[in-house]
């Protein structure tokens, strides 16, 4: 055996030496997870739905890794269990859109009580050096795991509105029901607008994503972020992070010093999202009546 081979050999044995610790050690190996009724996969398919109401079985698979039998054997067994409910979509009668029932939803909340619990004792014994260690740990590890090493995925600012991103923004729309939305005219003076614009995600050249930017005139050196989405077959691939990553840069290069941002309690993958990405609360700053969430991040001194 090579240098180069036994090197790789002992990075193997000690990627599965911790699997098989961590596994243990949350509890993953048992029947049930958490000490529930379901299953892990069970548990998580359940999570994802409930954080992301509306979602295809497609857009599911893709987001666990999961073939499609496996998948669908999963959603008739929650749905007999009156956990899920599945509705055929209107834009689609091959697709059928995933909600948690009333029933599922007292489950993600039961589920998501057990695990805070769970690793709030996991944590109870570390010192407050060691707690940051391993959560820098855990997002370097993540960071590394899942950035591809070619990725398909193009951000590019748009020049001018096009038909395929006006119809994005109006599946958008429809998909988080806005009641205030930007007329066409208006998405034209936002992309021409050279402090601001609005960024498209194609994956393998098809439009699957897009954010936009707009200055924020009452809050000096401060910049908003709306309408970031991402079509659900295209989900599980770090698009809107992409997407995110494009509006920051673009918006501190021009010399903001904040993004501010709405939402509502309902969107909570995508409040995950923006918290992880270091956006914290802030105090009402629109009049948006939909938003119940305002968020804002710091860009730092230009």
């Amino acid at each position: 055996m090579t240098v180069n081979n036994m090197k790789e050999a002992e990075q193997i044995s000690s990627v599965r030496e911790f699997n098989r610790f961590y596994t243990a050690r949350l509890g993953w190996l048992r029947k049930r997870h958490l000490d529930g009724k379901l299953s892990l996969t069970e548990s998580r398919i359940l999570y994802e739905i409930g954080a992301n109401p509306g979602l295809t079985a497609s857009s599911l698979r893709n987001t666990l890794g999961l073939n499609a039998g496996y998948v669908s054997r999963s959603l008739a067994l929650l749905t007999k269990r009156k956990l899920v409910c599945q509705t055929v979509s209107e834009r689609d009668g091959r697709e059928k859109l995933l909600t948690l029932t009333s029933e599922g939803v007292r489950t993600v909340t039961w589920l998501n009580e057990q695990s805070t619990l769970q690793i709030r004792g996991l944590l109870a014994n570390l010192n407050p050096a060691d707690r940051d260690t391993l959560i820098e740990s855990l997002s370097k590890v993540r960071s590394i795991l899942s950035e591809p090493k070619s990725s398909p995925v193009r951000i590019v600012r748009l020049s001018k509105p096009n038909n395929d991103a006006l119809q994005l923004l109006r599946e958008y729309y429809e998909a988080v029901n806005v009641v205030l939305r930007d007329t066409p005219e208006a998405i034209q003076k936002i992309i021409c607008d050279p402090s601001g614009g609005m960024w498209i995600a194609y994956l393998e050249e098809e439009i699957v994503g897009c954010v936009i930017l707009k200055r924020l005139g009452p809050i000096p050196l401060a910049g908003e972020c709306k309408r970031l989405y991402v079509r659900p077959k295209a989900r599980g691939r770090r698009i809107a992070d992409k997407l995110l990553d494009a509006l920051e840069d673009f918006a501190r290069s021009n010399g903001l010093r904040w993004i501010y941002l709405d939402t509502y309690d309902d969107l909570k993958a995508a409040i995950a999202l923006y918290r992880k990405r270091g956006y914290v609360p802030c105090e009402r700053y629109n009049d948006n009546p939909q938003a119940t969430v305002f968020l804002r991040k710091s860009l730092g001194t230009p």
